[in-house]
């Protein structure tokens, strides 16, 4: 980078910070001058604090939920939405609902530069004890790497593709502290700013994963940390800030995507190995480490409304008590914005109680009149449907779901403010809450980035590429870590999958049969968490595979009172002209020498 461009900074611009740590106060909003910064503890630790402020708090956005919707997850009700215009192919620059990350992870980016240029961050001292500064130093230092990692990693997976050029490109490395997102015209075009490779940023990231390891706690856990002094600085109360095994987990997740077939063309089988390897140990710590009393166990159930439940690996900043994903969630006719529902592509994914698929069960069998009878537990955790009724609230009321076509008062069309699949989410929802109470009980939302369960499915599909379902990696084999999650306690409680011949069955139906049968349980246990969009991109290798039609149900309620079903209600077409996102337009149009993603030609 020859050149550097350097401006007064506005202290807002830095942040004041969110944190339990008393010598982590927010600093005076005031305008300091570049030098204030850079030689003053507090400010210096608000580059590192602000970092954190910029990732998503909740599952509510389009990076959360609402990035299945472009998908065949789910669909978004309302006709104006920006990533339903984008799912059906009439995505314009001007409402491009991608653009706003490009410049979120730079400015990220843009902080950790300048904590790490010239060692700023490690050479300053920040607290009075020789002691704690130390320890408070190496661990910002390592936050430092890992938030460089993670902002990189974010830029990858979302902007990574191949070029109009051939080439498979990631995104321009910055190791400088340059504000590219305040640049003008001018200034962008004399800024050598160039996509580097796919390769050349895997790399990086692994470095600045690597770095990070050196310095940070394995975990923030009281329990790691036998004084009880340094806890102030290394224990739990720094939970929500990535430590050293949350950049095992990133390193996973980037060598699983480098391993697929889109970016893997030569089917380099060490990239899996190396995938299986790094999610491996972030197990065998969960398993081995973090088992303490009241902590994780394999069978535990998830708890999306705590946001220290154990199965996190790497978690948000939780959002105090709020109502945004019951809001968003629940139908019109229970107050609710009804923003997207389920297709019945996802509703199919789901099998029947033993395990098996729809239609495979030598126990149960599918009746098409009452098709939610006797599915996989985790279903019932996941999806709202017709004829499904719940308990709400404190005082124990009872919603039904009425989704029939000709009076449900929850059915398509019936309000603004109802799916238009005739399916609901139940997923991250707050059952303790009803607005109706007199007294509304509301809960705190947090995003869990990376949980045990990714983990599992990454070590599965990887070991499973490597030698087939049944080789053993570290002493794991790929059938035996899914049936960790197949297994264990539901989202609501319920027992999972305890038995389970048809796992011992396709196990042994070889690597290609299984691999298929672990992507249906990635899409289960994964959906609404926005990773379904990512790992439908890495796995397909043309468009065809994308562009399909997504269904709803259409439900009639006969004089009787029984129903009859139509599963194959059409909803929309999904419509993609690249399997990659664009580089966004203010981007090519201002930096020269900016290569764009193939099928985006004419945003450049």
């Amino acid at each position: 980078m020859k050149r550097i461009y350097y401006r007064i900074l506005a202290v807002a611009a830095v942040g004041a910070m969110c944190s339990c740590s008393d010598f982590l106060d927010p600093y005076p909003s005031a305008i300091r001058s570049e030098d204030y910064i850079l030689t003053n503890p507090t400010t210096m630790q608000g580059l590192i604090g602000k970092c954190y402020d910029y990732m998503a708090q909740n599952y509510n956005d389009n990076e959360g939920a609402y990035l299945d919707c472009a998908t065949d997850n789910a669909v978004r009700t309302s006709t104006t939405d920006v990533l339903r215009r984008f799912a059906v192919g009439v995505t314009s620059p001007t409402n491009d609902p991608f653009e706003t990350y490009w410049d979120r992870d730079y400015k990220g980016i843009y902080n950790v530069n300048m904590f790490l240029k010239d060692n700023r961050g490690l050479n300053m001292r920040y607290m009075l004890d020789d002691h704690l500064d130390e320890l408070l130093r190496n661990r910002l230092w390592g936050e430092a790497y890992a938030l460089r990692a993670w902002f990189q990693w974010d830029l990858l997976q979302k902007f990574g593709g191949r070029g109009t050029d051939g080439r498979l490109l990631g995104y321009p490395i910055l190791l400088e502290p340059v504000r590219v997102w305040e640049m003008s015209p001018e200034e962008m075009r004399d800024l050598r700013f160039e996509r580097n490779t796919y390769d050349e940023c895997v790399a990086q990231i692994l470095r600045d994963c690597d770095s990070a390891y050196k310095y940070l706690p394995i975990a923030h856990r009281d329990f790691l940390v036998p004084n009880a002094d340094d806890r102030r600085v290394m224990g739990a109360q720094n939970w929500g800030r990535l430590d050293g095994i949350s950049t095992v987990a990133i390193k996973a997740q980037l060598y699983l995507t480098w391993a697929s077939p889109r970016f893997n063309p030569d089917g380099d089988v060490e990239r899996w190995r190396k995938a299986a390897e790094c999610a491996k140990e972030v197990m065998d710590f969960k398993m081995t480490v973090d088992n303490v009393a009241g902590g994780f166990s394999v069978g535990r159930q998830v708890d999306w409304c705590d946001p220290n439940n154990p199965e996190i690996v790497y978690g948000s900043r939780y959002k105090s008590s709020n109502d945004d994903m019951e809001r968003a969630f629940y139908p019109g006719g229970f107050q609710g914005n009804g923003a997207m529902g389920a297709t019945q592509e996802l509703v199919d994914a789901f099998g029947m109680a033993d395990g098996y698929p729809v239609g495979e069960s030598p126990n149960y069998a599918y009746d098409p009149a009452n098709p939610y009878l006797n599915r996989d537990p985790r279903f019932y955790s996941v999806i709202f449907y017709n004829g499904r009724s719940v308990v709400t609230g404190q005082t124990g009321k009872t919603y039904s779901f009425e989704n029939w076509s000709n009076g449900g008062k929850d059915a398509a069309g019936t309000s603004s403010k109802n799916s238009l699949t005739n399916y609901h989410i139940k997923k991250f929802v707050y059952m303790g809450l009803n607005w109706s109470e007199t007294s509304v009980n509301k809960m705190p939302h947090s995003k869990f980035f990376i949980r045990w369960a990714h983990m599992v499915l990454a070590f599965a599909e990887a070991a499973n590429r490597v030698g087939g379902p049944n080789a053993p990696i570290d002493g794991l084999t790929a059938r035996e870590a899914i049936a960790y999650l197949r297994s264990r306690t539901t989202y609501d409680g319920a027992e999972g999958i305890k038995a389970d011949p048809y796992l011992e069955q396709i196990s042994l139906a070889g690597k290609e049969a299984f691999d298929k049968f672990l992507r249906n349980e990635r899409r289960i246990e994964t959906c609404f968490e926005g990773t379904w969009f990512f790992d439908l991109r890495r796995w397909t290798t043309t468009l065809g595979e994308l562009n399909r039609e997504v269904h709803g149900v259409q439900v009639t309620r006969q004089l009787n009172g029984d129903f009859v079903y139509d599963f194959n209600h059409a909803v929309e077409k999904r419509s993609f002209t690249s399997a990659y996102l664009p580089i966004p337009y203010k981007e090519m149009l201002n930096v020269k020498g900016l290569v764009q993603n193939e099928g985006w030609e004419n945003w450049q």
